[in-house]
């Protein structure tokens, strides 16, 4: 039976009562998307809740605080941090009190290691990403705090059955083609080697996986390297159908093969100027199955069913309504 779910973002707050607008779109998830809903995210309330911001509320070690050109690590944890950790916690509170009673599989979401280290400053400037012992420092520090992470929501969501951990990895292709500028923003940091990059990534998705979750990793950036995620441990992929090229297909459908999960971004992300159809996105998703050779009975258990990237910057309408198309379209691809 296929799933839909939503990447992880929403928009808001839009409101005077930030907490009531969290609170108003967990209610919408779990009841959209009653298959596999997620945690939110409304990045739109500020720095503490966009997905640095929320990664770092959970990376064990270091601290870090907010300046100028954004988050930078410090030797302890700025009022920025704190407040991240504290908002965290809220969200998770009310997702604990709305999804009381809850059984079935349930998602979060998390800023993957190499996306944090090209977006994350070092103490004295630059990102992260310049410094070897520097990335490696914050990737252990993330593995360890996704252990305490995932170790919470199994105490607050007692009737979660499958747990899944979605990696958000928008820049990884960036750091592996050196396309990520430096601070002065005339140059472009070097590339990370293709081993360093998995064995840092298989640190996480293991130490997730070791905590009793089921690691993912989700990009809607064109040329991710899938066979990449797929080796460093993830067991769904989460892409964006529009940003695959032919090697990409070939990856899919050997994750496929292998008994992986695959969730497929095909419900637009902002409003579309024509409307989109159920059966438009089933045909979509049938005919992407047949030029791979599978049909819909063989992994139809294996398919999620996404908008393309996240919804933060869609309007609270399109935002309920594309979680509908995709709850919809899975569905129908269940029948």
């Amino acid at each position: 039976m296929s799933a839909a779910t939503g990447i992880g973002s929403m928009p808001g707050p839009g409101t005077d009562d930030p907490a009531r607008t969290y609170a108003e779109t967990v209610r919408t998830v779990l009841g959209v998307l009653g298959e596999l809903p997620h945690v939110p995210e409304l990045p739109g309330r500020g720095a503490a809740a966009t997905m640095t911001g929320r990664a770092l509320a959970v990376v064990e070690g270091l601290g870090a605080d907010l300046q100028p050109a954004g988050w930078r690590l410090t030797d302890a944890a700025g009022v920025d941090l704190r407040r991240a950790r504290s908002l965290l916690a809220q969200d998770l509170d009310t997702v604990e009190e709305l999804a009381q009673g809850y059984v079935g599989d349930f998602k979060t979401q998390l800023t993957g290691p190499w996306t944090l280290a090209a977006t994350v400053e070092k103490h004295r400037g630059d990102k992260v990403l310049s410094d070897h012992g520097a990335r490696r420092d914050l990737g252990q520090a993330l593995a360890e705090g996704v252990r305490g992470h995932v170790a919470d929501l199994r105490r607050r969501l007692p009737g979660v059955e499958r747990l899944i951990v979605q990696v958000d990895e928008p820049a990884l292709t960036a750091v592996l083609e050196a396309t990520v500028p430096t601070a002065s923003g005339l140059g472009r940091h070097r590339k990370v080697d293709l081993p360093e990059a998995s064995a840092t990534l298989t640190e996480v998705l293991s130490a997730i996986a070791g905590a009793g979750a089921e690691p993912w990793v989700h990009s809607c950036a064109a040329r991710t390297p899938l066979d990449l995620l797929r080796g460093a441990g993830a067991r769904g992929l989460s892409v964006d159908l529009d940003q695959l090229d032919a090697a990409d297909h070939d990856q899919l459908g050997q994750a496929l093969e292998a008994g992986l999960s695959v969730a497929l971004g095909v419900v637009p992300t902002a409003e579309p100027a024509q409307p989109v159809s159920e059966k438009a996105s089933v045909e979509r998703v049938l005919r992407w199955l047949d030029m791979l050779g599978f049909g819909l009975d063989e992994v139809s258990a294996q398919l999620v069913i996404t908008p393309s990237c996240g919804l933060a910057r869609a309007s609270p309408a399109w935002a309920r309504g594309a979680l509908e198309l995709a709850g919809a379209t899975a569905r129908e691809l269940s029948h």
